[in-house]
């Protein structure tokens, strides 16, 4: 990886890298992180002379963590994380009307996890150093920029104030929320701002020290408590009309707030303090000829599901492995459009969640108050709906209805297609227990149950498996891995540790599925039709034909 040291005083980067990427956070740096493990060149740049190292972004879900998985860099990442964190809503009077508990893993991962985002995205941008092709230039802006079809030309300007021209064929929006890249591409950026504004407080040597995260619905002044791993501790206050004119927090009110919260507000070991507001928006569009928009250069949403730096993730896995082919020729531009065409849908329903939780957390109102408080505490004795909050049901998982995928007979609501696909723990032949995904890799996987399924490939339908990296898979309990029918040519069996393979396949009408590189299945078919199921996802996917042949 080349980084632009502070002394640089030349142009390090790549002049016609196969995609330039604008913004090193977590998204820029998951998808060139993709893009690098597929021999793929790319150019990140970073105005910013360093990552940025205060905390930001505080919750993790499980799909972002498997996201993460898939590039290799998960065990860097785990240290920065508190898996299993609670978040708990508390009436101004210390009642608490809901707590979100999730223990399910069902991706591998927990649902829910704290973390220190700085930490992560430098185990993300270090990741960047296993491939050559891929360089990182901090302290470089994107200046202006022109696209044609065959590609984008930028103007940048260096850390020494060089400007250079820059030529590649896509490029990637990961400059944020302020996005100048959606502006000059004159997109607008719909939704509302909230009018409360909120001073958010870090704090080492957390003078708390319980944890999980409490949401704290004090109509006085709400306020939020986080535990944050490596003894950081993240609180949040509402500021009313009036405190804190220009943005800037002045001494006196700082204390104010944190006396709410700690016996001695003046021995408190502070990182930052700061000003923000709530914003729901979502981009028209995600995409712009040669230019494609992700993260919150596509949309940012409040912050009370911790849902914006994971929707962002979920951008990058979508759109990561649809560039890679595209670039390298195995699919059409075409492809491209998909990614709008399945994310955007999600992305709104994050936004309207996260925008729901915040009118149950933060009115202020004593009307409304007592009416919640009421109706919270009648709820809580109803056990579906206190399971519909401790298991965090009300989070839209994303389920993709078209795209790059195949229903064979139009949207199915029963099927798995458009789902991502689980990831239990499973044993190898050689009696290894690991997670499914480490047996997948980071492509595509032709998953099927009990049986051999390269008895009904055909040679072309093997060839295109091949071009597209598809790993073959037989699952089969494991007390039948040591058989002999259980080792098939060029498949990989492995065995069902704990059943839940098979109860998902028995769930599910097709016992073959053909699983995307971002973990969702493409298709589902029989045995016998497992030709015509790589067809017509290959189709999907707008794949050229001369390129798979």
């Amino acid at each position: 990886m080349s980084t632009t040291s502070h002394d640089a005083d030349h142009w390090t980067g790549l002049a016609e890298p196969d995609a330039v990427i604008v913004g090193a956070g977590p998204v820029g740096l998951l998808i060139a992180n993709q893009l690098g493990a597929q021999g793929l060149s790319v150019l990140v740049l970073e105005q910013l002379p360093e990552l940025i190292d205060y905390p930001r972004g505080v919750g993790m879900d499980d799909e972002c963590l498997r996201a993460i998985q898939a590039v290799g860099l998960v065990d860097g990442v785990l240290p920065h994380t508190t898996p299993n964190q609670w978040m708990r809503f508390v009436t101004g009077k210390g009642r608490c009307f809901a707590s979100i508990e999730p223990r399910t893993d069902e991706f591998g991962w927990p649902r829910r996890n704290a973390f220190i985002q700085p930490l992560v995205d430098r185990v993300l941008a270090d990741g960047l150093s296993r491939y050559p092709g891929v360089s990182l230039e901090l302290g470089t802006r994107l200046d202006s920029f022109t696209q044609d079809n065959e590609g984008v030309t930028l103007k940048v300007v260096d850390r020494t104030g060089t400007t250079q021209t820059i030529r590649t064929r896509y490029m990637v929006a990961a400059d944020g929320g302020k996005s100048a890249i959606r502006k000059a591409l004159d997109i607008p950026f719909e939704g509302t701002t909230d009018s409360n504004r909120w001073i958010v407080i870090d704090v080492a040597n957390d003078p708390v020290a319980s944890p999980n995260a409490y949401m704290h619905c004090d109509p006085a002044r709400p306020y939020v408590s986080i535990a944050l791993p490596h003894g950081i501790r993240r609180f949040e206050f509402m500021l009313f009309a009036g405190e804190a004119p220009g943005d800037v927090v002045p001494p006196e009110m700082l204390r104010q707030m944190l006396a709410k919260v700690v016996a001695d507000p003046d021995n408190i070991d502070l990182i930052r303090a700061r000003i923000y507001t709530h914003n729901a928006r979502l981009a028209k569009h995600f995409r712009k000829g040669r230019v494609l928009l992700a993260g919150d250069a596509a949309h940012i949403m409040p912050v009370w599901q911790g849902q914006g730096y994971n929707s962002g993730v979920r951008d990058a896995a979508n759109l990561g492995w649809k560039l890679a082919l595209v670039l390298k020729g195995i699919a059409g531009d075409e492809l491209l459009d998909t990614y709008e065409e399945e994310r955007r849908e999600h992305a709104r329903a994050m936004i309207d969640l996260s925008q729901t939780a915040g009118r149950i957390f933060s009115p202020t109102n004593p009307i409304v108050v007592g009416l919640r408080d009421a109706i919270t505490w009648l709820l809580n004795y109803i056990p579906p709906v206190k399971r519909y909050f401790l298991e965090m049901r009300f989070k839209p998982m994303p389920r993709y209805k078209s795209g790059a995928l195949f229903y064979g007979h139009g949207f199915d609501a029963a099927s798995p297609v458009g789902r991502m696909f689980i990831q239990p723990m499973v044993e190898t032949a050689d009696r290894r227990v690991v997670r499914l995904d480490d047996i997948i890799g980071n492509g595509f996987a032709l998953i099927a149950w009990g049986i051999d399924p390269s008895r009904w490939l055909s040679p072309a339908t093997r060839r295109t498996l091949d071009r597209l990296g598809a790993r073959i898979i037989s699952v089969v309990p494991s007390v039948q891995l040591q058989h002999e029918h259980a080792r098939y040519n060029d498949v990989t069996v492995v065995g069902d540790r704990d059943g839940r393979l098979k109860e998902w396949f028995g769930r599910n009408a097709d016992p073959v599925i053909l699983v995307r590189p971002d973990r969702f299945v493409g298709a589902a078919c029989k045995p016998q039709s497992i030709d015509d199921g790589v067809v017509a996802l290959t189709r999907a996917m707008s794949c050229h034909v001369e390129a798979i042949a």
